[in-house]
């Protein structure tokens, strides 16, 4: 996984080199709109959901991982609330069905391909975003990846490309966004870390790392940017109902009491995408103004 002002400029699909922002998709007030004869097929049928408040009505937002599970929940969550939803995925295909729901539902999007261990990538995609929008006010990071493997089982390459998306990825983000976001009134950053961030798991050495770095790299955001009116939080799901829940599955060379505690206490019970999405939304909305530098840990008392 890895996902205008007024409303009025049309969406478009951009081909741009490879190692930048290579695609963007985008629908706006049911106006469709393509650059080159590539045809995007919007399935019918979808059912409208009417907004669920004004929270974030005509606030950019740019968010990551938004192809799937909890991008994509993230995404519909913001549209409904009347943000204009920035859906950046490493895959294309997923990009487009988000950006498909939201404007079925009457919310505004656009969406890009980008993938956020690539930093030509990420500020390609965050430029294009500001000349649609028109500004970047919260920035959204839930892109990541992640499995369970004894350290035996870890290759270089494999660590490097966890702590490169998890972690480079909100470096990335952060960086190319922060110029926009001191330019917004109430700017705000919420980043999905995990309870790995906050308790080590046996077979999860690079993503406990990955995460954990990136609670902390908040939280010196959040202190370096204080006086400017900047936000950094993060949330700190446990089992997500999502895909990337299937890498984590215990195998049976794994010992049980070395991963029994952090299980979710209702045996079985994990977070949909939505409740993740919900904390999210609380982290980025007015009413949590006075709340920086926190971990809102979403795990169904796991870390009890």
């Amino acid at each position: 996984m890895n996902t205008d002002d007024d409303g009025e400029a049309a969406g478009c699909i951009v081909a741009m080199p490879l190692c930048a922002f290579s695609a963007v998709i985008g629908v706006l007030h049911g106006r469709l709109s393509c650059s080159t004869n590539a045809r995007l097929s919007f399935a019918s049928g979808l059912i409208r959901v009417p907004r669920m408040s004004t929270r974030f009505v005509d606030r950019a937002v740019y968010i990551t991982g938004a192809g799937a599970g909890v991008g994509r929940a993230t995404a519909e969550f913001f549209a409904a609330e009347g943000a204009k939803v920035f859906a950046v995925d490493i895959d294309g295909d997923a990009v487009v069905e988000t950006v498909k729901g939201i404007h079925a539902a009457g919310g505004r999007a656009l969406g890009g391909v980008a993938d956020v261990a690539d930093f030509d990538s990420v500020e390609a995609s965050v430029e294009h975003m500001v000349e649609q929008f028109g500004g970047l006010d919260l920035l959204i990071n839930v892109a990541g990846v992640g499995k369970a493997a004894r350290l035996e089982e870890l290759d270089e390459r494999e660590w490097q490309r966890t702590l490169s998306v998890n972690l480079n990825g909100v470096f990335h983000t952060t960086k190319s966004a922060m110029p926009h976001l001191l330019k917004a009134r109430h700017g705000s950053i919420v980043n999905v870390a995990s309870i790995a961030a906050l308790r080590g798991q046996a077979y999860c050495a690079a993503y406990c790392a990955s995460k954990a770095g990136m609670v902390n790299f908040t939280r010196s955001i959040a202190l370096e940017f204080a006086s400017r009116g900047l936000r950094a939080n993060c949330v700190a799901p446990a089992g997500v109902e999502t895909n990337m829940i299937a890498g984590f599955i215990p195998r049976e060379d794994f010992e049980p009491q070395l991963i029994a505690y952090y299980l979710p206490p209702p045996p079985g019970r994990l977070s949909k995408p939505v409740d993740v999405a919900n904390s999210i939304a609380f982290l980025a909305s007015k009413e949590a103004r006075m709340i920086n530098g926190a971990v809102l840990v979403c795990d169904g008392g796991t870390l009890a």
